[in-house]
């Protein structure tokens, strides 16, 4: 088992990806808005003439989507690939980060019937 985390920059396709996820069988994510250090430590507050210029140019994400949830083995593929044909690729500027962690234990899971 895994806990498979994507962190999603490209909040308009959260919804999407979802669907797709439950479509799959994979479903009790949890989703939790998130914002990533870069976009903290260069807030509007400190530069606000760059600031103003890049919004306009192009529009800032203000939050991103942490999306998290627990995944045998063998759906892991499957999810990365959902994610990958929803979001067009993580290999886009800004699109996002997935990755899992290995676990050794899980309670509470609600067993699919």
């Amino acid at each position: 088992m895994q806990v498979f985390i994507f962190v999603l920059n490209r909040t308009e396709h959260l919804e999407h990806l979802l669907q797709e996820f439950e479509k799959n069988g994979i479903i009790g994510a949890t989703v939790l808005d998130s914002k990533g250090m870069a976009r903290i430590l260069h807030s509007e507050d400190e530069m606000p003439v760059f600031y103003g210029l890049r919004s306009i140019l192009t529009p800032e994400r203000r939050s991103s989507k942490t999306i998290f949830t627990i995944l045998p083995d063998e759906k892991v593929e499957l999810a990365r690939k959902i994610v990958n044909e929803v979001t067009g690729g993580l290999d886009h500027p800004d699109s996002g980060i997935m990755f899992g962690v290995p676990i050794s234990f899980a309670e509470g899971l609600v067993k699919k019937k």
